[in-house]
């Protein structure tokens, strides 16, 4: 009905002598006497038209080509606004507009044709999740769905940032428990990551490994890194079952570290 009440006030500003038509508004007046909706428009006229308001609103009312089955009414109140009087039958007609729609009711094509990719949570994998990714979670989703609601075709990524130095201390971190686990000193790497979860983890990856494979403490740190580093699957399941939780959802998971070796493969290419 707002837009509909736009084009009929547009239509009667045609009448005046208007080197720009204003920006008004049209709002649900704060008093229900005042009628449905109401407009300031014959307020913002008084300057470039050089009139008392009420008297630009009743020009403006007498102009007003509506449809008394939407409108019953329409007053001059206070300064000069224009106030608004629905019918009955506007408010069924649309009451059975809605129940016909149903589930649809509300969907627009606005953004049809258009792409949207939504990378949202993303969380950084060398930390346990918390609430705010949770909450995060609900709002990528929520906002994904808006997009999907007026026409756009949306992607919904979720970025694993599993690749770089932060990875690295991730996999010496994690092998600094690994050998406490085992009774075995080592020295505590420096700034490496100190909370309860990673021993969670090194425990995790010291049942999965089979000892005797292992020749050395190089070649199991080097496989706890590589286990650290394609971790994927576990936040996957994670993101699973927070997922199924908060009703959201994800069409890719992508992973920082193939292109880490992409990049590198073609540096040493070129040279």
């Amino acid at each position: 009905m707002k837009t509909y009440i736009a084009q009929l006030i547009d239509a009667a500003l045609n009448g005046f002598e208007l080197e720009s038509k204003p920006d008004f508004i049209i709002e649900q007046p704060k008093i229900a006497e005042h009628g449905d909706l109401s407009t300031n428009v014959a307020m913002m006229l008084s300057k470039p038209l050089r009139k008392n308001p009420r008297q630009i609103a009743q020009e403006l009312v007498e102009k007003l080509q509506y449809n008394p089955e939407y409108i019953s009414k329409v007053e001059i109140a206070g300064q000069g606004f224009i106030n608004f009087k629905l019918t009955n039958k506007w408010v069924q007609d649309q009451l059975a507009f809605i129940l016909e729609k149903g589930a649809e009711f509300g969907k627009t094509d606005v953004h049809a044709g258009k792409k949207v990719l939504v990378e949202f949570v993303s969380a950084n994998p060398t930390g346990p999740l918390t609430v705010g990714h949770g909450r995060n979670a609900v709002l990528g989703d929520t906002i994904s769905r808006l997009y999907e609601w007026n026409g756009a075709e949306v992607t919904r990524e979720y970025y694993f940032n599993n690749a770089g130095r932060q990875m690295r201390v991730l996999g010496e971190s994690v092998f600094n428990r690994y050998l406490e686990l085992l009774k075995i000193e080592d020295p505590l790497i420096e700034n490496g990551y100190q909370g309860e979860y990673i021993e969670d983890i090194a425990t995790n990856v010291a049942l999965q490994l089979l000892l005797d494979k292992f020749n050395s403490y190089k070649k199991n740190k080097d496989q706890i890194n590589t286990s650290i580093s394609q971790f994927g699957n576990f936040f996957e399941q994670i993101f699973d079952d927070l997922n199924s939780e908060t009703n959201t959802y994800y069409n890719s998971y992508n992973y920082e570290h193939p292109f880490y070796k992409f990049f590198l493969s073609e540096l040493k290419s070129s040279t």
